[in-house]
């Protein structure tokens, strides 16, 4: 469902649309979780935006959160001193900036930024996920050059790369830690 956004005065308003997969909390916040790596929590009363990791805390989830405020803070959205870990863990969270004119609205003016650092990330996260469904789908579905049918492999007297009755092999030395 897009959402439409008005900033301005009447006479002067402009309307945007924006299409983000965004829920409201009980308290008002408003909750994005169109990134790939991080969920990004706008909260107008607090004045402050707060990304946490979506699945695992990884140097990718810290890039995504970096580029995030580094992107805010490069348009003006948020303090750039303000920018630090936050409570939980992995998180990291900002202070927004206060408008200098009454009829702007920070929170809007973030919400309009973070869809658009969305939409610059977007082929990137689109991109892994084509991967690794490709993946997935090699080894559930592998060629006819990958695979071969039960019973095809064919036998040996000595297969593998683990052979027996040598000094070094990963079983001779085995009676010493018995004793």
């Amino acid at each position: 469902m897009p959402i439409t956004i008005r900033i301005g005065d009447k006479a002067n308003q402009a309307k945007v649309k924006l299409e983000l997969d965004i829920r409201k909390s009980l308290n008002g916040d408003l909750m994005i979780f169109d990134h790939g790596d991080i969920d990004i929590i706008l909260s107008a009363s607090k004045n402050k935006i707060v990304a946490f990791p979506k699945d695992v805390l990884s140097d990718v989830v810290y890039g995504a959160q970096n580029r995030l405020f580094a992107h805010l803070m490069k348009k003006g959205i948020v303090l750039p001193e303000s920018i630090q870990g936050g409570a939980f863990y992995g998180a990291m969270e900002a202070k927004m900036e206060t408008p200098y004119k009454e009829d702007l609205s920070a929170p809007k003016m973030a919400l309009i930024n973070i869809s658009r650092f969305i939409d610059e990330e977007r082929p990137y996260f689109e991109a892994v996920e084509m991967y690794n469904d490709m993946e997935d789908d090699n080894l559930i579905h592998p060629d006819k050059a990958d695979s071969t049918a039960l019973g095809e492999v064919p036998q040996k007297a000595k297969q593998g790369s683990i052979q027996q009755n040598y000094v070094r092999d990963p079983y001779s030395m085995g009676m010493w830690y018995q004793m």
